[in-house]
């Protein structure tokens, strides 16, 4: 297995996934039931065979303004200039591994889906179980342009990418304060406990995806900090790191939002109680998304996101194509519209997403260079080349997991 040492499935998914690498390996010597496409054909020979085809796609479904920019424009230029015609379900990270995990369990010739939008424990997880085709990506034309000496891109929760995901959009956790509330946010650990212990009341997070991925970033901190915790997952590493992160936790709890006693499920609801001024912070893993949600309206005017001095995590989400698609080309034909310039900087601009481009700004054409240096409307994010020069990069996926868990035992009620 490729992306660093084997690790241990964990739960119920993970008992499925060790359960699905025996009969992966049985059947790995067998051929093939179906070989939807040749793998050396040309570029032309791929398009040609994508027209009249339909792609299905799962993907999360959560944000209005994404599933715009899917429906809305993705959908029509892929039917419009190659006549694929995109079909998108809703699901994400265990849902997509469990749905094809239930289609290998079934031996199933063919997915009910073609592409999927993934990133790091669903990622490894899928390698494991060979359900992701690949390596497809040098295939793609536009792959050229993408920026692959940036290791947030290369590689996917310490796992290098190689060829099985594509990569889609680079982002880095952003935290967001109410400017009229908060003049001079704190930057530090240190600043930002001191602030909420002299502000009782007005800070939390959220526990889920966002939540845990500050978490992750304070205890890159507490490890060391940039490069502390790379590599596979240390069992002594994280415990060292993580004693001293819920010791500073518990002592913040008593003045967290609700005196600690619940949290925002989600950053969705997160970004609720900051638009209803119960706190003055909340935060994305999008650095652009605080101009996008008050252009939404979801965030006030007064939101402006800034960068933590110690750091955050920096990551990539990607897209990977079934083993078992039935409409392989025009997966290909999909991958390679969406990591186009013009795809790219359409979902740059904070007015549709404000998703990170993947590409690498200086090899592409003269005429693009310039679009993406001047993207219209970022104005209340902090500056991209500044916010960069803070990034982290993200753990190996068993940190999230064991975070997630350790948080639940050692801080909640």
């Amino acid at each position: 297995m490729r992306g660093g040492s084997r690790r241990r499935p964990r739960g119920r998914l993970g008992a499925r996934v060790a359960g699905l690498l025996l009969a992966v390996g049985l059947a790995a010597c067998a051929p093939a039931s179906r070989d939807v496409l040749d793998d050396r054909a040309s570029w032309a020979e791929v398009e040609k065979q994508a027209r009249g085809q339909t792609v299905t796609w799962m993907m999360w479904r959560g944000d209005p303004l994404i599933n715009a920019y899917v429906d809305g424009y993705v959908a029509p230029a892929l039917r419009e200039r190659h006549g694929v015609t995109l079909s998108v379900v809703s699901g994400q990270g265990s849902r997509i591994v469990s749905a094809l995990m239930t289609e290998r369990e079934a031996a199933k010739a063919e997915s009910e889906f073609d592409l999927v939008w993934i990133n790091g424990e669903s990622f490894y997880q899928l390698r494991q179980i060979a359900a992701l085709h690949g390596p497809f990506t040098q295939r793609l034309p536009n792959f050229a342009f993408v920026d692959m000496k940036n290791p947030s891109i290369a590689s996917d929760f310490q796992q290098p990418i190689d060829g099985f995901e594509c990569p889609w959009g680079n982002v880095q956790l952003t935290l967001i304060h109410h400017s009229g509330r908060v003049k001079d946010p704190p930057r530090t650990r240190a600043a930002l406990g001191a602030w909420v212990k002299q502000h009782p009341g007005r800070f939390t997070f959220d526990t889920s995806f966002t939540g845990m991925t500050l978490l992750k970033s304070w205890l890159i901190a507490m490890a060391g900090g940039p490069g502390a915790l790379d590599g596979p997952f240390d069992e002594a590493k994280y415990a060292r790191a993580s004693e001293p992160l819920w010791a500073y936790l518990r002592e913040l709890k008593p003045y967290l939002w609700r005196r600690g006693a619940t949290f925002p499920q989600s950053v969705a609801e997160l970004h609720q109680l900051f638009a209803g001024g119960e706190v003055d912070f909340t935060m994305s893993n999008n650095d652009g998304e605080v101009d996008n949600k008050v252009l939404q309206g979801v965030l006030p005017e007064t939101a402006r996101g800034f960068a933590f001095d110690e750091g955050t995590i920096r990551n990539s989400h990607y897209l990977g194509i079934v083993a078992n698609a039935r409409a392989r080309a025009g997966a290909l034909v999909v991958a390679n519209f969406l990591i186009s310039p013009e795809a790219q900087f359409e979902k740059l601009r904070p007015s549709v997403w404000g998703d990170g481009t993947v590409l690498d700004i200086e090899r592409l054409p003269s005429e693009w260079r310039e679009r993406f240096r001047n993207v219209p409307g970022r104005r209340l994010a902090p500056d991209a080349a500044a916010l960069r020069r803070t990034a982290l990069s993200e753990l190996a996926p068993e940190y999230m997991i064991r975070l997630s868990d350790d948080f639940r035992r050692h801080v909640l009620p």
